[in-house]
């Protein structure tokens, strides 16, 4: 007879990692909901529902703001493929590992790469990135708002406008931010920008946000397509036809459009999740929600400061909801983190590449932004570190966090 494993009843974490973080319980609640069918009424008036809380969370007017049913690594590959016709020119610019997902998945959509790089822990002048787009007039700039590689936001304002001063279009990553720190899309005038639920948004990952100009979305419909089994009469596009189905932008388009033309099924549960993100956000406010993180940040820093540890990167351009922490010299960064998961239950992050084994990487983010989960967080970074032989006086971390929060 088949032997069938236990019910899932996995131990209480807390995520203080670069993600994903703890779903809120709203979210989770709204997750139990029950199915609908994908074109019941009921269900398409919450497709609506969700793609208007989304322009509010995105602080836009474009229309085409919807939901990708994919992780945010889907709504970054949708951007791209539906953006790009092989051979098109493309600057990428990256500040860590992200922005080297971003020149993969270019390349991988035949786009000639250009590919403007800072050191790991800063990040690009606008001069750069205008000598880099006049230089090769591409049909896309591409960047990540915030790397969790190495904790670094790139500044975004101005970049549209150099973008349309070259005849290029504008992609942002916003994976790790949206939620978390302001992304004004419409002031920006960025044309696409894409997301993640797993991060600031306080949701489960497999959902990703996007928004479109009007500009872009005229591009991406003259390569439409319809598939020949929903087809009545003429109805492609004039440029060439986007080389993915699952993450042809225009199809999405039409699904999430009056016509309701399918092209696939829309993950209800995760329908339900991101309407209660976007909900959960506009209840808070955009202004409240973002001084929590960047409260949550400021006392990150401190607490870690006063241990005796060293916060990584150029701080002028750190991220509010993501800390890099110089792992000392003597103290094995893995048994830390094994460590604090444990004994405290808590999970904290390492990193890749050229930070592998150099940096601890500690989230706060979405619902876990709060007073409580930091000072847990540090009082146990500082217990486990004094075990291990790192000399961090004892209390400094609580006290320093506690004074960010008086």
């Amino acid at each position: 007879m088949t032997q069938f494993s236990s019910e899932i009843d996995p131990p209480a974490r807390l995520l203080m990692g670069p993600g994903p973080v703890n779903a809120h319980p709203r979210v989770l609640r709204a997750m139990s909901a029950q199915l609908l069918g994908q074109f019941d009424p009921e269900f398409t008036s919450y497709m609506n529902e969700t793609m208007a809380l989304y322009r509010a969370v995105f602080q836009t007017e474009n229309r085409w703001t919807f939901l990708i049913d994919a992780t945010a690594r889907g709504a970054i590959e949708a951007a791209l493929i539906s953006t790009l016709v092989p051979g098109d020119r493309i600057v990428v610019g990256s500040i860590g590992r992200f922005g080297g997902l971003l020149a993969e998945i270019a390349e991988r959509c035949g786009a000639e790469l250009h590919l403007l790089t800072a050191p790991w822990g800063e990040v690009l002048s606008p001069e750069a990135i205008e000598d880099a787009i006049a230089a090769v007039k591409p049909r896309l700039f591409a960047c990540v708002h915030g790397d969790t590689s190495t904790t670094m936001a790139q500044p975004i304002e101005g970049i549209a406008a150099i973008c349309r001063k070259y005849g290029a279009l504008s992609y942002v990553d916003a994976t790790a931010t949206l939620g978390g720190m302001d992304v004004p899309v419409d002031r920006w005038g960025v044309d696409i920008v894409t997301s993640g639920l797993q991060k600031c948004l306080g949701g489960p990952s497999g959902s990703a946000p996007i928004t479109i100009s009007d500009q872009a979305a005229a591009w991406i419909a003259s390569r439409r397509h319809i598939e020949q089994g929903l087809m009545l009469g003429s109805g492609g596009g004039t440029n060439a036809r986007i080389g993915s189905n699952y993450f042809d932008l225009a199809m999405i388009m039409d699904y999430w459009s009056e016509k309701r033309l399918n092209h696939h099924t829309e993950s209800t549960t995760l329908l339900y999740a991101a309407r209660e993100c976007a909900r959960l956000m506009l209840e808070e406010t955009l202004p409240a929600r973002f001084r929590r993180h960047d409260l949550a940040s400021a006392a990150v820093v401190a607490g870690t400061t006063a241990m005796g540890l060293i916060p990584y990167g150029d701080l002028r351009h750190k991220m509010s909801n993501v800390t890099g922490i110089v792992i000392p010299p003597g103290i094995d960064g893995e048994r830390v983190r094994a460590k604090m998961r444990e004994d405290f239950s808590i999970e904290i992050g390492s990193s890749f590449g050229p930070l592998q084994g150099k940096i601890w990487r500690i989230g706060a983010m979405g619902w876990n932004a709060t007073k409580p989960n930091v000072l847990a967080t540090l009082v146990a970074l500082e217990t486990v570190l004094r075990r291990e032989g790192f000399a961090a006086p004892a209390g400094a971390a609580a006290d320093a966090v506690l004074a960010a929060y008086a």
